[in-house]
């Protein structure tokens, strides 16, 4: 086995934390996945795994390795992308990292998958700050304004946060009509998981008006946590729009302080600024971009037909040749 396959090797095995997995993925017995980890460990002259009768776990070199294979597979997958790109259609493995707000991206990824079958999607969704270039990402969709200038951002859209709670909460509590009677009020937070720092309601204040006061009721990490609890009718939450479109529709859940509330906030896509745009980042990039919807989910464009899916794909894969 070649010294680029045993690479590879350890990092199916590293992902599939099995040799039995890995050897089944890489068409070869356990067996000669082991030897090949073996031969790799005394090659390089240290241990990569952690190994018990029950499990095997990375040691920090063994994750130093898995980044830096991660980075290399992508650098061969692009080189091979951009040396085939004139005839490929987009096609291989696309490494995704994306926020926890599956409502908004879920339907597009399925259609995405509908729209390009020969494209294996990775998804992560973590709100923590993934190093895109290090951890081998093809590209991140994320909120808010970039910051990496090792990267190159699109931006796909925006959103506004809200603040919502049900009619009954409304009704047995009061409903605020300036940003200072929140004080009185069951209010529910969000914490960022990176910092550990709490979301800040955007609401704009008169000049000479002390900031409001917002007690803490509740604290989490996610949105449908604090959407479920507002519709229960447990107080008020501050959410982005698309995420409580269908609750407004459907009258469990309405705004207060619209007037008050100034934060737009932006959607963009990011990739590494030093590769090679493939036919299938650029056709998800593209994708995306056309797709995302940052409003009343109810707005949102219908999925199309399989049909319609596979004629655009072609239509899509002849434009992204002729980009290329």
């Amino acid at each position: 086995m070649d010294q680029f396959a045993s690479f590879r090797v350890f990092a199916r095995v590293a992902e599939t934390r099995s040799f039995v997995a890995a050897g089944r993925a890489l068409g070869i017995s356990a067996s000669a996945v082991g030897k090949s980890i073996s031969r790799l460990e005394d090659r390089l002259g240290v241990r990569l795994f952690h190994r018990s009768t029950r499990s095997i776990a990375l040691t920090t070199e063994g994750q130093y390795l898995l980044e830096r294979c991660r980075r290399i597979f992508a650098e061969v997958d692009d080189m091979e992308a951009e040396l085939t790109a004139t005839t490929s259609r987009p096609k291989g493995r696309l490494r995704i990292s994306l926020p926890l707000v599956s409502s908004l991206v879920l339907p597009l990824l399925a259609d995405f998958m509908l729209a390009y079958p020969d494209v294996q999607l990775d998804l992560d969704f973590s709100d923590r700050l993934v190093d895109v270039v290090e951890e081998g990402f093809d590209a991140v969709v994320r909120t808010g304004k970039p910051a990496d200038s090792r990267l190159t951002a699109r931006q796909v859209g925006s959103f506004r946060l809200r603040l919502v709670g049900s009619p009954r909460y409304f009704e047995r509590a009061g409903t605020p009509h300036t940003p200072a009677e929140l004080a009185t009020h069951l209010c529910l937070h969000y914490r960022f998981p990176t910092s550990g720092r709490l979301e800040l309601w955007p609401l704009r204040t008169e000049p000479g008006t002390p900031e409001p006061c917002i007690p803490i009721s509740m604290v989490c990490n996610n949105i449908e946590t604090r959407l479920c609890f507002a519709q229960r009718g447990v107080g008020i939450a501050c959410l982005p729009d698309f995420a409580v479109g269908n609750a407004l529709a459907d009258g469990t859940l309405v705004t207060v302080l619209d007037d008050f509330m100034e934060r737009t906030i932006p959607l963009n896509v990011l990739w590494p600024s030093s590769r090679h745009l493939t036919p299938r980042l650029r056709a998800f990039i593209d994708f995306f971009s056309e797709r995302v919807t940052i409003a009343d989910p109810a707005c949102r464009k219908p999925a199309p037909e399989p049909s319609s899916i596979r004629s655009r794909a072609g239509r899509a894969t002849r434009d992204t040749t002729r980009k290329a």
